[in-house]
């Protein structure tokens, strides 16, 4: 899983066009390569073989600014994916 650490004041929130896996992530551009589906590129390829190139499915949502706003959406995805108690909410 792809969360952001501790007293983070400003992230990315993306989500994949391909899986539709949702993620934030230090990195704030138009798209990123997806953590989830994005394969790495394999540089030890063959002679006879093609350069593999990354692909950017995932695209950018919004910006999350500020420390409370960062740790509640962190705290949002790491629910919905882990299904925990939201009980807290």
């Amino acid at each position: 899983m792809y969360f952001v650490p501790d007293e983070t004041e400003m992230c990315g929130y993306y989500e994949c066009g391909e899986c539709g896996y949702r993620f934030l992530s230090l990195q704030i551009g138009p798209t990123l390569v997806c953590p989830s589906c994005g394969k790495a590129v394999d540089m030890e390829i063959g002679p006879d073989e093609e350069m593999p190139t990354e692909t950017e499915t995932a695209k950018l949502i919004s910006v999350v600014r500020g420390r409370e706003e960062v740790e509640k959406m962190d705290s949002l995805l790491s629910l919905a994916i882990t299904g925990g108690d939201f009980n807290w909410i």
